[in-house]
C-alpha cells in the first residue's frame, strides 16, 4: 500500500474546490445557516421551539438543519439570524484577478 496522493490545499471555500459556478453564494449561505444552528443548539431549542419563536416553518428549520439550502435566499438567512438578536457584517475584498471582462 504505498499509494501515492495528490495533496492539494484548498482555497477555503469547497464550492470554488469543486468548480460550482455558484461557489461564493454557497459558501455564504452555509456559513449563514451555520450560525443559526449553532444559536438553536446553543439555546437548546427545538424545532418546534424554533418555529414558534422564529415565526418559521418547520420545514425551514428542518431544511437549515439538514443543509439543504436551495430554497433560501441569503436575505432571508440573515432575517433569521436577526430574529436570533445576532447582526451580520459583510466584508468584500478583491481578488488577484481585477480585469474587467
Amino acid at each position: 500500500m504505498n499509494e501515492k496522493l495528490d495533496v492539494r490545499r484548498g482555497s477555503g471555500n469547497v464550492f470554488r474546490d469543486h468548480g460550482d459556478p455558484d461557489a461564493n453564494t454557497k459558501q455564504l449561505k452555509a456559513r449563514l445557516a451555520a450560525e443559526i444552528i449553532g444559536v438553536l443548539n446553543e439555546r437548546g431549542w427545538s424545532t418546534r421551539k424554533a418555529q414558534k419563536e422564529l415565526g418559521v416553518d418547520q420545514s425551514d428549520i428542518v431544511r437549515i438543519r439538514n443543509a439543504d439550502l436551495a430554497r433560501f435566499t441569503i436575505d432571508r438567512l440573515v432575517r433569521i439570524l436577526g430574529k436570533l438578536n445576532l447582526r451580520v457584517d459583510v466584508k468584500v475584498r478583491k481578488t488577484g484577478n481585477t480585469k474587467a471582462a
